[in-house]
């Protein structure tokens, strides 16, 4: 899989694609990450890659020539599945998304700023749109990290375990059973009976009965999503 991410500030995201899960990724050559510098295809004799809202409204705004050139320049290297532009007005990014999108090639994510960017931008180029949820960031470079970890992580290989992803919260549209490790008891805390047990038929619908009752009591939303599928 390979993913460019466009970005006006790419310094932003440099440390988090060279460590954990994502850089075990790239080493492995699971995942290509590519990460580009919006103002390297400016035309602008400032190398201005923002400007003005039209209308009068406070902030400032992408232009669209140097993303309009960057995007181009890539598919004119390669076929691309989806270009992706991170947007507090997107659709809520969630697992299912995440999983789709790990079946795919080559993606692009386009990180907003400022006030976003121009809207041609968005009805001639991109594909989809996310927000990581409802609050407004500065950018959207730590929305692209999260899309992308989300990803990369779910490709055959990268975890140790294969079993491990399959087993996260919302994989099923349950939160995560709890989880312990050793000691089996600690400053009087024990682990519970069941998980000692050795019996994988009930350590099993222990955990599923933690799931819902987790579920229930901290994503209603969710439980009951559940309980009507099921």
């Amino acid at each position: 899989m390979r993913i460019d991410i466009i970005s006006a500030v790419p310094a932003l995201l440099e440390s988090p694609l060279n460590h954990s899960i994502v850089k075990r990724a790239i080493d492995k050559n699971l995942a290509e990450i590519h990460v580009h510098d919006l103002r390297d295809h400016t035309e602008d004799k400032h190398n201005k890659i923002d400007d003005y809202p039209y209308g009068g409204e406070p902030g400032m705004v992408l232009t669209p020539q140097p993303i309009f050139s960057c995007i181009e320049k890539l598919q004119t290297e390669r076929e691309y599945d989806e270009i992706i532009f991170t947007a507090p007005d997107g659709d809520v990014f969630v697992q299912g998304d995440a999983n789709a999108l790990s079946m795919k090639q080559n993606i692009i994510i386009l990180c907003g700023h400022y006030k976003g960017v121009d809207q041609r931008v968005r009805d001639e180029l991109i594909t989809r749109e996310f927000s990581i949820g409802d609050y407004v960031l500065s950018g959207g470079e730590i929305p692209a990290l999260a899309i992308t970890d989300a990803i990369v992580r779910l490709l055959p290989g990268v975890l140790g375990d294969v079993g491990s992803a399959l087993n996260d919260s919302f994989q099923d549209g349950l939160l995560e059973a709890p989880v312990y490790t050793r000691p089996s008891e600690f400053k009087g805390l024990k682990v519970p009976d069941v998980l000692l047990s050795g019996d994988h038929k009930k350590v099993e619908e222990w955990k599923h009965e933690q799931s819902l009752k987790k579920t229930k009591e901290r994503r209603d939303d969710l439980y009951k999503k559940f309980k009507k599928e099921h």
